[in-house]
Parts: structure tokens; sequence; C-alpha cells
């Protein structure tokens, strides 16, 4: 239901003046409250709606300063200014604040969207990249020889010793050595790796 200030008529010992309903409200009278909701709730709601711009919202913040002003009505002071223009800072700091939490959010929102896009786009290149590798590592793998591959798999992709490796090839150790250096060197120019 939307909000609006409700229709009240001025009844007899009822003070009207904008400074004594707060004096009132400040010593908790209900009734000075519902006047001075009458006199004020119009021009809040004004202040608010052209800052927010939200009909919705505005008519929450308009609820909240008009609470603020029961809440805050023994802090009013008549030599600082008018008790309009007292609410009326206050019906725009609040409103303004609405407006500001609103945009953090939505900036906190877009930044997460653009943290997950990067992390998604991240993790597809990534994996692009280690199956490009890993393709090359195979076609410059299939340009060695049989032994120099054999030894390099196990080696590498086995985490074998270099004694291991002559073991399981059942090759002397030093031609096990040769081969995997000379091996790693054709890996290396195949891969365009430089030293």
């Amino acid at each position: 239901m939307p909000w609006t200030p409700r229709p009240r008529e001025a009844g007899p010992g009822r003070p009207g003046r904008p400074a004594e309903l707060v004096q009132l409200v400040a010593r908790g009278d209900k009734q000075a409250f519902s006047a001075l909701y009458d006199a004020l709730a119009p021009m809040v709601f004004g202040i608010v709606v052209k800052v927010v711009r939200d009909r919705a919202q505005s008519e929450e913040v308009a609820q909240e300063v008009m609470i603020d002003l029961w809440r805050q009505a023994a802090r009013f002071r008549p030599e600082a200014g008018s008790v309009t223009t007292w609410a009326s800072t206050i019906a725009h700091r609040r409103a303004v604040d609405r407006v500001r939490s609103a945009q953090a959010a939505a900036d906190r929102e877009q930044a997460q969207a653009a943290r997950e896009h990067q992390t998604a786009f991240d993790e597809v290149a990534e994996e692009v990249e280690t199956r490009l590798a890993s393709e090359q590592v195979r076609r410059c793998l299939r340009g060695l020889t049989e032994l120099q591959r054999q030894a390099v798999t196990l080696a590498y992709f086995g985490g074998l010793t270099y004694r291991e490796v002559a073991q399981t090839l059942r090759t002397p150790l030093p031609t096990v050595k040769t081969r995997m250096r000379d091996g790693l060197i054709r890996l290396r120019d195949c891969m365009g790796v430089t030293t």
C-alpha cells in the first residue's frame, strides 16, 4: 500500500506550530507527533522522492525520516533553524544515504560479476594453454629416438631416478644419462625454449 500522509483536522487545544509540536514530541506526546507527522510528511516525501527517484524506496525512506524526527525531537534546537529546515536536512541526508547505499550495492554486484567472469575466462584460457602445451610436448616427444623418449618419459612423467630408468630399460646408466641429455636438448629446441 503506497505511503501517504494521513489527513488530519486541527482540533481544539492542539498546538499547530511545528516548533511547539517538536517540544511536545520530545516529551513523548504521541498526539503532537501525529500533528507533526501530518505537517511535515508531504514535504519530507517530496524531498526524498526527488533524490531517490524510486517511489517505493522513497516511501521507506520518508517513514525512516519521520521515525528519526520522533527519536531526535529532544535534539532540535530552535536557535539553529526552523523545524522544516531541520526535517528537510534529515530527509535529504537519509535520501542521499539510500542512493549511496544502493549504488554501493550495485557496484559490489558488478565487481563480483566481473571477478566471476574473469575467473571463468582465466580457467578456460589456462585449460586451453595446458592442452596446447601438452599437445606440443607429445609432438616433440614423437621426434625423439625410442630410447630417448622412454628415458625422458620414465624420468619426468614417471618420477624415476636415472638409476631406476637404467634398471627399468636394462640399459647402462651412462647411456641413459647421455640419451636423456640429448633427448631434453631436442625437446627444448622443438618447444622453442631458450636458456
